[in-house]
């Protein structure tokens, strides 16, 4: 899938949860994210958040944080 599409999806997630408490929101995208996108989808976005992608401002901050806790566990 083209990078700008994952992008423009991520961002779409993220500001849905902006409303939301900052912890709360980092987790909501991330929850989204592993349930919604296929795993090759999180890999690319994982791949793009390595680059330039967060630093630039291209991704929103709550997916560039949501993104690097992907596969990590979630403390209930």
């Amino acid at each position: 899938m083209p990078t700008d599409d994952l992008v423009r999806m991520a961002n779409q997630i993220a500001q849905f949860f902006a409303v939301y408490p900052e912890s709360d929101a980092v987790d909501g995208v991330r929850e989204h994210l592993e349930k919604f996108w296929t795993p090759a989808m999180r890999r690319e976005l994982l791949a793009i958040t390595d680059g330039s992608v967060c630093t630039s401002g291209s991704l929103h901050p709550l997916a560039c944080r949501a993104v690097r806790l992907l596969g990590q566990p979630t403390i209930q």
